[in-house]
C-alpha cells in the first residue's frame, strides 16, 4: 500500500539525518558558537568601559552638584552676616544689643563657632567666645582681615592660624560694616573645620567617594575621612598642580590612605577659590573592564583558529543588514523630514541653519520673512551672510542674540533667545529663535545650530499692553487717593474747623446767661469736632500722605513710623543710609506702600516688640530691609500650605508687595524661622536718568 507523504510524516517515517550530515551540522554549530563567544567578549569590553565612563560622568555630576551646594551653603552663611552688617545696633553702637542679638543668630547657625566684631585696625571689639568686658586682643588670620579692610567687599578666607581666644584653627568668613561711606568695623564669623566638613558629608557626596575642600593656599579644611591627619596642612602635590593647571578637571594621584585615585575636582564659585575634590580608588574603577579584558582575551585565544573559516559568511551577512538599515534609516529619515516641513509649515514656523564659523545663515523662506532677509523661490531655501541677518536685529537686542549662540554653542545648551527685527518699511517686530547643536556623529562640523523661528509679536504686544494697564491703574489709584485726601484736608477739614469755632463762639454767648447743661452739652460737642478732624487727619494721611510729596521719603517713612509706633506701642527705628535725593515717584510711592504694608503684617502676625527698616539708595539699586522681633513662621509652610487663616492673609499681603515689585522690576527675599522673627529684603532698580 503507497503511503503519501503527508501521513509518513504523522507516522514519524521521516528517513534520519546521514552521519555525514551530522557532522557538518555540528561543526557549523561549534564554528558559530566560537565567534559569538568572541563577539560576547568584546561587548563586554565595551559595556565595561561605558560603565567605567558613565560612572566617570555620574562622578562629574555628582562633584558638580556638591560643589554647587557647597558654595550655595557658604553663600547663605554671607548673606546672613550681610544682613547682620546693616543692623541697627551697630549704629550707634549698641554692644550689648549687638552682643545679644548675635548670640541668637549663632544659637540659629549650629556651624558658626563665633561671631567677631573688629575694628578697622584688627583689635577685636566682640568675640562671643568671651564676655563685653574682657580684654581681646588681635584678630587672627590678618590676610583675609586686611583683604576685607583693602577691598571693602566680603571675604571667604582659608583656615587660619589657631586663634588667641579659640585655640583652634577656624575658617573665616568676613564682611565690612561700612556707615557712611567709612568702614567701621569687620564682622566676622569663624566656622570650624569639622563644620565645614560635616557642609562637605550633608552635601551628598558620591557612595565610597573621598571628598576633600581645600582653600586657595592649597591647605586642607575639610575631608570626610580622616579629617585630623590632613586638616590644616597642604595637600598633596599632585592635587596643588591639578589647581594651577585649570579650576576644573581631572587628576590621579595617592591619598592619606594610601591608594591610588582618580580625582576629579571642581572650583567653587564666589568663595575666593576654595575647590572641592573626590577621588575613587583606580582599582575599583577599572575593574570591571579588567575583568573583560581577561573574557576576551580568553575567548580570543580559543576561537581564532576556527573564526577566520567564518569571517566571510558574518562580513557579507553584516554588510547586507548594514545596508538594510541604512535604507530604512534613509527612508525613516526623509519621512521625519517632510513631516517636520509639513509640522513648521502648519504652526507658521521658520527652520533655519546657522554656521558661525562659515558665518552663514541658510533658512526657509519663513524663516527668510521673520529674519528679514530676500526669500528663493517658493518652497526653497535660502542663505545669506550671517552679518546680514545681525544689521536687521534691533542695535539693543545684537548683543543678547550673539551671547546667546556663543553660549548654546560653548556649553551645549539649547538655544531660545527673544529679540527685535527691523523690516523695511514696517516698525520692528518680536521673533524667537530656538535651536539646539546638533550632536548626530563625531564628524559633526563645528559651530553649527539649528533652529525654528516664530512670530512672537501677538504675544509681546500683549504683555506690554498689559504692563502699561497695570502702571496707568496704579497711577490712578494714586493719583485718585491723593485728590481724596485733599479734598478731606482743604474741605472737610475746614469745614469741620468751622464747625469747631462756631460752637467755641456759641460757647461764650451760653457763658453769658445759660445753664450748666448747655455748657456740658457745648463741650461734649466742641470734643466731637475735635476727634472728627483728628479722623479726617489719620484718613487723609493713609490714603496719601502729604509729607511724601512735599518732603520726600525719608521724612514720609519717618512720620510713618513715629505715628505707627505711638498708635500701637511698638518700638519702630528707621535707617537711612547715603544721600537724601528724591527718586522717581513711582519708586519712592512703591517703598512707602511696603512699608505701610509690612508694618499691617507685623500689627496682624508677628506679636512683635521692634521692628527696624533699613533704607539704602546705591547707584543702579534701592534696598529696603524690614525686620521684626516677632513669633515668625516657617516658610516652607507658607509655600507649601496655606490652611490657616493667617498664613493665608500673610500670604495676601505678600501678594501685593510682590505685585507692586513686578511693575518695577524689582525683586523681594524673605527670611524667617519660628521664634526669630522675620526679614523682608526688598530690591527695586534705579534708572540712571529719573524721568522728573
Amino acid at each position: 500500500m503507497n503511503i503519501r507523504p503527508r501521513d509518513a510524516a504523522i507516522h514519524g517515517s521521516e528517513p534520519p539525518l546521514s552521519r555525514g550530515s551530522r557532522r557538518t551540522f555540528i561543526a557549523l554549530a561549534l564554528a558559530a558558537a566560537i565567534p559569538v563567544l568572541l563577539l560576547s567578549g568584546w561587548v563586554a569590553t565595551l559595556m565595561a568601559q561605558q560603565q567605567r565612563d558613565l560612572a566617570r560622568n555620574a562622578a562629574v555630576a555628582s562633584a558638580t552638584r556638591v560643589a554647587e551646594r557647597v558654595a550655595s551653603d557658604i553663600a547663605a552663611q554671607i548673606a546672613v552676616l550681610e544682613a547682620e552688617a546693616a543692623s541697627a545696633t551697630l549704629d550707634r553702637p549698641d554692644l550689648a544689643a549687638f552682643y545679644a542679638e548675635a548670640e541668637r543668630l549663632r544659637q540659629a547657625h549650629p556651624l558658626w563657632e563665633t561671631v567677631e566684631l573688629a575694628g578697622p585696625d584688627g583689635a577685636q571689639i566682640v568675640n562671643l567666645l568671651r564676655s563685653l568686658e574682657e580684654e581681646l586682643g588681635p584678630t587672627s588670620d590678618r590676610q583675609s582681615f586686611d583683604a576685607v579692610v583693602q577691598t571693602r567687599q566680603p571675604v571667604i578666607g582659608g583656615i587660619g592660624p589657631a586663634g588667641l581666644i579659640s585655640g583652634k584653627r577656624l575658617v573665616a568668613l568676613r564682611v565690612p560694616v561700612i556707615r557712611d561711606g567709612i568702614l567701621r568695623y569687620v564682622l566676622s564669623v569663624r566656622l570650624a573645620t569639622n563644620a565645614v566638613s560635616s557642609i562637605l558629608r550633608d552635601a551628598g557626596a558620591p557612595e565610597g567617594w573621598v571628598g576633600t575642600i581645600v582653600d586657595a593656599d592649597g591647605n586642607t579644611i575639610a575631608r570626610t575621612r580622616a579629617e585630623v591627619e590632613e586638616l590644616g596642612h597642604p595637600a598633596n602635590p599632585a592635587l596643588q598642580a591639578a589647581i594651577r593647571h585649570a579650576p576644573n578637571g581631572f587628576y590621579t594621584g595617592p591619598t592619606l590612605e594610601g591608594a591610588n585615585v582618580e580625582v576629579v575636582y571642581r572650583t567653587l564659585k564666589h568663595t575666593g577659590g576654595w575647590s572641592v575634590h573626590f577621588g575613587m580608588p583606580v582599582a575599583t574603577l577599572n575593574a570591571p573592564v579588567s575583568r573583560s579584558y581577561v573574557v576576551l582575551g580568553g575567548g580570543s585565544f580559543v576561537s581564532i583558529g576556527l573564526a577566520l573559516a567564518l569571517v566571510g559568511l558574518v562580513g557579507r551577512d553584516m554588510a547586507q543588514r548594514r545596508a538594510g538599515e541604512q535604507a530604512r534609516f534613509s527612508l525613516a529619515l526623509r519621512s521625519s523630514e517632510e513631516q517636520g516641513a509639513v509640522a513648521a509649515e502648519a504652526a507658521e514656523l521658520g527652520t533655519l541653519r546657522w554656521d558661525t564659523v562659515a558665518r552663514r545663515v541658510t533658512g526657509s523662506a519663513r524663516a527668510a520673512e521673520l529674519l528679514g532677509w530676500r526669500a528663493a523661490a517658493e518652497g526653497r531655501d535660502s542663505a545669506v551672510d550671517a552679518d546680514t541677518v545681525l544689521q536687521a536685529v534691533e542695535p539693543e537686542d545684537r548683543g543678547r542674540l550673539s551671547e546667546a549662540l556663543r553660549r548654546s554653542l560653548a556649553e551645549g545648551t539649547p538655544l531660545d533667545v527673544e529679540f527685535r527685527v527691523n523690516r523695511l518699511d514696517r516698525e520692528p517686530r518680536w521673533v524667537r529663535v530656538a535651536g539646539r547643536v546638533p550632536q548626530l556623529h563625531e564628524d559633526t562640523p563645528d559651530g553649527l545650530i539649528y533652529g525654528v523661528v516664530s512670530d512672537i509679536e501677538p504675544r509681546k504686544r500683549a504683555e506690554a499692553e498689559r504692563s502699561a494697564l497695570l502702571r496707568r491703574l496704579g497711577e490712578a489709584q494714586e493719583n485718585e487717593q491723593r485728590r481724596i485726601a485733599r479734598e478731606l484736608h482743604d474741605q472737610v477739614g475746614q469745614t469741620v474747623t468751622g464747625l469747631s469755632l462756631g460752637l467755641k463762639s456759641m460757647e461764650r454767648l451760653l457763658a453769658r446767661g445759660a445753664t450748666a447743661e448747655a455748657g456740658r452739652q457745648m463741650e461734649w460737642l466742641q470734643a466731637l469736632a475735635g476727634e472728627i478732624g483728628r479722623d479726617i487727619h489719620r484718613a487723609a494721611v493713609d490714603l496719601r500722605p502729604t509729607a511724601l510729596d512735599d518732603l520726600g521719603l525719608r521724612e514720609a517713612l519717618a512720620t510713618l513710623l513715629r505715628d505707627w509706633s505711638q498708635r500701637h506701642g511698638i518700638r519702630a527705628d528707621l535707617e537711612c543710609l547715603n544721600e537724601a535725593t528724591r527718586l522717581p515717584a513711582a519708586i519712592e510711592t512703591a517703598v512707602y506702600r511696603i512699608v505701610q504694608e509690612a508694618l499691617t503684617n507685623v500689627l496682624k502676625h508677628a506679636r512683635a516688640a521692634s521692628v527696624s527698616v533699613s533704607v539704602e539708595k546705591r547707584t543702579t539699586e534701592m534696598r529696603v530691609v524690614i525686620e521684626d522681633d516677632g513669633v515668625g513662621f516657617n516658610a516652607e509652610d507658607l509655600r507649601d500650605r496655606s490652611g490657616s487663616d493667617g498664613q493665608a492673609k500673610l500670604r495676601l499681603g505678600l501678594s501685593g508687595i510682590r505685585e507692586r515689585l513686578s511693575l518695577l522690576g524689582g525683586t523681594l527675599t524673605l527670611e524667617s524661622s519660628p521664634d526669630v522673627g522675620t526679614t523682608l529684603f526688598v530690591t527695586i532698580p534705579v534708572p540712571h536718568h529719573p524721568e522728573p
